[in-house]
């Protein structure tokens, strides 16, 4: 009982940084704005975090710092692709770039420096319990608000919502934030909670797990959930299955999480009806208002 205890919880704070991401991610794509720059961001919310938590030895403070430095990088994504109107693609693979080499430029000192993790409660602490409250909340707003009802109007008819009378570019500029700073927060959790220390490009790819996420969940927040806890028991699973030395390749027991990630998008994309009805119409696409 308590080795699958511990193999639950040690698959929560696995899924944890996935699903705070991939909520974020989820709410800017149903405005209409695609960002590839979540992985910049995480790592940057990664080393502010970590960075704070060790200069005053407060791991809550480390939270809110990792929060700004998601949102710092956020807000430059939001001021080149919706104000100057950049490429959204290209402009988030920049992000990502920028992230992990600023990321390792401010972290170079804090290389195997300790902090005090954050508390929790036999393996459970206040992010993984803020991650089911965030999804209910991102549920409930989306599909139950005025707020959403805009989000959604933004992300599928732009021109329309304009016409409407709703601001665009300031709905668009709201969710961009709110993603930068849950990136910001799950990058955050990476080093103040589910690995305790700062290294170098420590994200390893889960930003752009949760992008794929996002399309796994058919931009819906309850699937979001069990995709997250999917990939994160999948990871759990390939390491468990390397103590055993049967004889599997360790690289391809460590892939196995992104192919089947893979391999669910494939799934999922072949049902076009699905993907249809949820899928932002404008997802990726400037506007431009009307002077």
């Amino acid at each position: 009982m308590d080795q699958f205890l511990a193999i639950a919880i040690t698959i929560i704070t696995a899924s944890t940084p996935l699903l705070i991401a991939g909520l974020g991610e989820l709410v800017v794509e149903r405005s209409g704005v695609l960002n590839l720059g979540v992985e910049g961001m995480m790592v940057m919310g990664a080393v502010c975090g970590f960075g704070a938590a060790y200069a005053t030895g407060n791991p809550y403070l480390g939270i809110v710092a990792s929060i700004f430095g998601g949102v710092f990088m956020a807000l430059l994504f939001g001021f080149l692709t919706l104000t100057l109107l950049a490429n959204q693609v290209a402009t988030g693979l920049a992000i990502t770039l920028l992230g992990l080499g600023l990321s390792a430029l401010i972290g170079e000192s804090l290389v195997g420096q300790p902090i005090a993790r954050l508390p929790n409660f036999h393996g459970i602490d206040i992010l993984i319990i803020f991650s089911f409250i965030l999804t209910a909340l991102v549920s409930y707003m989306l599909f139950r608000t005025r707020a959403g009802l805009v989000i959604r109007a933004v992300g599928d008819n732009h021109a329309s919502a304009h016409a409407m009378g709703f601001g665009v570019i300031a709905v668009r500029y709201a969710c961009v934030v709110f993603g930068g700073a849950c990136a910001g927060l799950a990058g955050g959790y990476l080093s103040l909670a589910y690995t305790p220390q700062w290294v170098e490009n420590m994200t390893a790819g889960r930003g752009w797990i949760a992008l794929a996420l996002v399309v796994f969940a058919t931009w819906l927040p309850g699937r979001l959930l069990v995709g997250a806890y999917l990939f994160g028991a999948i990871s759990i699973l390939a390491y468990i299955v390397q103590t055993f030395a049967w004889g599997i390749p360790s690289q391809l027991l460590s892939s196995l999480p992104y192919l089947v990630t893979v391999a669910a998008l494939v799934v999922i994309s072949g049902n076009r009806q699905l993907m249809r009805a949820n899928t932002p119409t404008c997802l990726g696409q400037s506007f431009v208002p009307d002077r």
